[in-house]
């Protein structure tokens, strides 16, 4: 299992102590560490969401980044660390837990803390509200870009139970248009015009629609859209009766899609017929909207910096 980011501190120190040079890389620390909770391969390398670096690089830098504004290291040059006087008395305090609370002491820390300790409430349209603080990341030892992503994740799963919850009540026409516009924006259907026209055919011999996969229509889809109220979901019955019309129309491809959900029967039916059909269903559905601003858009853009080394190597 993947440490937290405090639990990397004492490790930390002790891979500074323990070398045999003067400066060790931060490679080398983070290995020593990932030595030190003796993690897998894939536990080494496993990605951020972002898939731009590793999560154990990430709580390695993070524990670095505390340790250095509590003075208990120093970096001489660029990405090469040293221990402190202040860091080997930590070391040599028995069964001294290094973490946040221990760093309070210091001056230097609170005074960095004291910069992000402003409480943060983001609110939605749903009741409950998420709280971000310095009291939370330390209780649950996530970093701070983590408690970030998961705020974005929560924000995010509770805009798509609003839409799909509103998707569940709109007309049949506004239903078939937010179809329209959905793939349209991923990339289906060449033109509004067309698409429009191409799910304008509701209930011919059990298909509800049929959208061009490439601008020419080359390639077409067919469409089974069930606008339901959550429980009522698609039974293997109802894939059976979409199947059987895309044999009718000598499809190959089908896409089913309700704003309820499939029960395991209808999901087990759709694997296992030789068309293939994509099931996608409320969650999805919703998701998808969030994903490319159908019924949603963006209100603020947040940017994640970090340290350009390179230029300061000039």
């Amino acid at each position: 299992m993947i440490p937290n980011y405090q639990d990397c501190m004492r490790p930390f120190l002790q891979a500074l102590q323990q070398s045999t040079t003067n400066e060790v890389k931060l490679r080398d620390i983070i290995n020593s560490i990932a030595d030190h909770f003796d993690l897998t391969d894939d536990e080494r390398v496993q990605p951020l969401p972002s898939g731009k670096q590793p999560i154990l690089d990430n709580r390695v830098g993070w524990a670095r980044t505390y340790l250095a504004k509590a003075g208990l290291i120093d970096s001489p040059r660029r990405a090469h660390f040293v221990i402190t006087n202040r860091g080997i008395t930590a070391l040599n305090t028995p069964n001294l837990d290094i973490n946040n609370q221990y760093l309070k002491q210091f001056d230097e820390f609170v005074a960095f803390t004291s910069l992000s300790n402003t409480k943060v409430t983001v609110q939605n349209t749903q009741p409950a509200s998420i709280k971000l603080d310095q009291q939370q990341e330390e209780d649950s030892g996530i970093t701070p870009d983590e408690a970030l992503r998961n705020a974005y994740k929560t924000i995010n799963d509770a805009l798509s139970q609003d839409i799909l919850e509103r998707t569940r009540i709109v007309s049949p026409a506004f239903f078939e248009q937010l179809l329209i516009d959905l793939l349209i924006a991923m990339g289906y259907g060449g033109t509004e015009e067309g698409t429009a026209h191409a799910l304008g055919k509701s209930g011919d011999n059990g298909v509800d629609g049929v959208i061009n996969q490439d601008p020419l229509g080359v390639d077409q889809i067919y469409i089974q859209a069930k606008r339901y109220k959550q429980g009522n979901n698609i039974s293997s019955g109802d894939i059976r009766d979409f199947f059987g019309a895309l044999n009718l129309h000598n499809a190959q491809k089908g896409l089913f899609i309700t704003t309820s959900d499939f029960t395991s029967s209808a999901i087990d039916t759709a694997q296992k017929l030789s068309t293939r059909i994509v099931l996608v269903n409320g969650n999805d559905l919703a998701k998808l909207m969030l994903r490319y601003n159908i019924g949603s858009r963006n209100e603020q853009t947040l940017y994640i910096k970090k340290i350009d080394e390179e230029f300061f190597e000039a």
